[in-house]
């Protein structure tokens, strides 16, 4: 969920009309019609248009941090500028180039990125998930969201935290669904190649099938994690994802 003020606290005497239709209708409306398109696709399109026109000013940075806080990332922009380049104009993109490497080289508090996803999201994200924390790489949180009907819970990953293979046993039903509601992270199976998770993306998981699933080694990501009703159910776990195929993943 998107939210802005900058309107009200800067036009808002001068023009509060304007103040408005900027934090109430561009932001709270336009930004958060995320079933349309996604907040970090309304980023990508958002930095390419405003470089487009040679406005790299305190919005174009603003609209830089919330990119990478939308989940694109310095390989990314630094692709998606050069693209941009042939068709808004060498001298612009270098630029936009000087404002994103500064962007995305600043040192963050991991404190302050954690509460700057949390605040992208509608769901908490919880207390420190110590239970679980033998079968994770790295810390992970998590935050009841129902326990009555079926369990949903939301957990979140810290960048580069993922939990190891696991399987979903059950004699009927069981399994699990995850989706995404911020961040970016992945999915895979045995035997199959990695599935990138962005916010709105839905993962159905059978019984009886090895996988993981996790934050990208520079985003943190939340899903929901929905646990199908089952009859003997229970949960297996194996090995961690070993650091050598997961750092291959973008």
């Amino acid at each position: 969920m998107v939210k802005q003020t900058a309107g009200r606290d800067q036009l808002g005497e001068f023009a509060p009309k304007f103040a408005q239709l900027n934090d109430d209708v561009l932001f709270g409306e336009v930004w958060n019609r995320e079933d349309k398109l996604s907040l970090r696709d309304r980023s990508l399109i958002t930095v390419v248009a405003l470089m487009s026109q040679g406005l790299v000013d305190s919005s174009f940075k603003f609209h830089l941090i919330s990119a990478k806080n939308n989940g694109i990332t310095k390989t990314e922009i630094a692709e998606i500028l050069t693209h941009a380049a042939f068709y808004a104009g060498w001298p612009k993109a270098w630029a936009a180039f000087r404002m994103a490497t500064e962007v995305w080289n600043e040192p963050q508090d991991s404190d302050d990125l954690r509460l700057k996803h949390e605040n992208n999201m509608i769901f908490p994200i919880g207390v420190s998930n110590d239970g679980f924390a033998q079968y994770f790489s790295g810390k992970s949180y998590l935050a009841p969201v129902s326990t009555k009907q079926v369990s949903v819970f939301n957990v979140t990953f810290e960048p580069s935290c993922r939990n190891n293979w696991h399987i979903h046993h059950a004699d009927e039903g069981g399994g699990q669904i995850l989706i995404c509601v911020g961040g970016r992270g992945y999915y895979q199976e045995s035997g199959n190649d990695a599935v990138e998770m962005l916010p709105g993306d839905v993962i159905n998981i059978p019984p009886g099938v090895k996988h993981w699933h996790g934050a990208a080694k520079d985003s943190w990501f939340s899903h929901l994690a929905i646990e199908i009703p089952a009859v003997n159910g229970s949960n297996e776990w194996l090995e961690p994802v070993s650091d050598e195929d997961y750092f291959l993943l973008k």
